[in-house]
């Protein structure tokens, strides 16, 4: 067997519901601590995207103020004011045809 064709497998499409992934690259939700305050997080995800990544998730998501993490900086998704890094961080990830998924 010809050393890359066993890898085949790995840039298959993949079917999650309704959409599809390039590929099963999957990069599961992690922080860094970029956080809401820096376009870290939204360039971190770029760059996978761009090296190939199929699925790129969100660092954990404060849905509610009542669970931040203070000191560390993560996402909050508490009112309209937070969603500009959102679309950012989706539109950085859509731009090279990979899926955006949140952690909440």
């Amino acid at each position: 067997m010809d050393e890359h064709a066993r890898y085949g497998i790995l840039s298959e499409l993949v079917e999650i519901g309704p959409v599809m992934a390039r590929n099963c690259l999957y990069q599961v939700p992690h922080c860094n601590d970029g956080g809401y305050r820096s376009s870290a997080v939204a360039v971190m995800r770029r760059i996978k995207a761009e090296g190939g990544w199929g699925v790129i998730f969100t660092e954990q998501v404060e849905l509610h103020y009542g669970t931040e993490t203070t000191p560390y900086i993560e996402l909050g998704l508490w009112n309209d004011n937070d969603i500009p890094m959102f679309a950012i961080m989706a539109s950085s990830i859509h731009e090279h045809q990979a899926l955006a998924g949140i952690e909440p």
